[in-house]
């Protein structure tokens, strides 16, 4: 650990040139104290760190002194300080280390070309919190122990044990077989198998997590993107999904594809609308997405959704009828 935070405090060094103990304590998450003991420790290694005092002081490297740490080339480095999503290292607890990787990034790129990376973060914005309309992305609140936990048995292979809690079910710990975590739309999921079945467990419902020692039983090498694909399909034609035959005026399309679990079948018809047929998770979740398209969607089947809309509208007439 204190390796890393050497490296980290002379590439600091490197790229921002003269910084003080508060800032560099500021940057690693130390404290001052720290700081100046990484620094001795720093100059009796050999590496020329020298102190200037007065107002505008702190330490800095001697000119011209390099650490050559990769040998990524231009487009490489960029490609992984875009690719380098703080989403993505959230969601499995390695925010200190993602800063401390694209600090190495851009040291390991030419002086010339070091302005452009360091720029790189201010001219790329990826999955804001808010959309054009002004939606909040929903967030998940995963503590740091289980995560830490998760990601071990993960990359480890060893065997997991989870207290969970399902939706409206008391939490219960139960020993897993990791195969790997899937993040979609900024909610994340542990893919596992349990006595031989498959199970997907989302994160933010894992209440304490235990890494044991025992191997996991799991193939060397497996398909994340297959087993999400196949999991989701279950999901979609198993339980109470609900399959629904509509119109759709064009213009909702986006809205109406993106609440919806899935999009079987679609073509225009003579009047210029779309006729779709999609699934949702339930009936509920059928008009609710349903509700919010008003008369741009028209429901052809399920009955059953059909005359859960007609009732909802009723009711809203009769409320909106007389003057408050």
């Amino acid at each position: 650990m204190r390796a890393d935070r050497l490296v980290s405090l002379v590439l600091l060094l490197r790229q921002r040139g003269r910084l003080t103990a508060t800032e560099l304590a500021a940057e690693l998450e130390v404290s001052t104290r720290t700081v100046l003991r990484d620094i001795d420790a720093l100059s009796t290694a050999g590496v020329p760190v020298y102190a200037e005092r007065g107002r505008h002081g702190g330490f800095a490297l001697l000119p011209g002194f390099r650490t050559e740490l990769t040998g990524l080339t231009h487009d490489e480095a960029l490609a992984l300080l875009i690719a380098g999503s703080r989403r993505g290292a959230q969601a499995f607890g390695l925010d200190s280390a993602l800063a401390a990787a694209m600090l190495k990034v851009v040291d390991a790129l030419p002086p010339n070309y070091r302005d452009t990376a360091a720029g790189v973060a201010e001219r790329l914005l990826v999955e804001p919190e808010t959309d054009l309309l002004a939606r909040r992305q929903t967030s998940e609140e995963i503590p740091a122990a289980v995560l830490a936990e998760v990601r071990r048995a993960v990359f480890a292979g060893t065997k997991l044990r989870i207290h969970y809690a399902p939706p409206d079910t008391p939490a219960a710990w139960r020993t897993v077989d990791p195969l790997g975590v899937v993040i979609v739309r900024a909610q994340s999921y542990l893919l596992a198998t349990r006595s031989g079945a498959d199970r997907t467990y989302r994160l933010s419902r894992v209440l304490a997590a235990e890494q044991l020692d025992e191997p996991a039983e799991r193939p060397a090498r497996v398909d994340l993107d297959r087993a999400w694909q196949d999991r989701s399909t279950r999901f979609r034609t198993g339980g109470d999904a609900l399959t629904v035959t509509l119109l759709l005026a064009p213009a909702r399309r986006e809205e109406l594809v993106t609440t919806a679990v899935a999009v079987h079948t679609e073509r225009t018809d003579p009047d210029g609308r779309l006729r779709m047929e999609l699934t949702f998770q339930d009936l509920r979740h059928a008009h609710w997405a349903l509700w919010q398209l008003g008369t741009d969607a028209e429901v052809l089947t399920p009955p059953s959704l059909r005359a859960s809309l007609h009732e909802h509208a009723a009711a809203m007439v009769i409320m909106y009828d007389s003057s408050p």
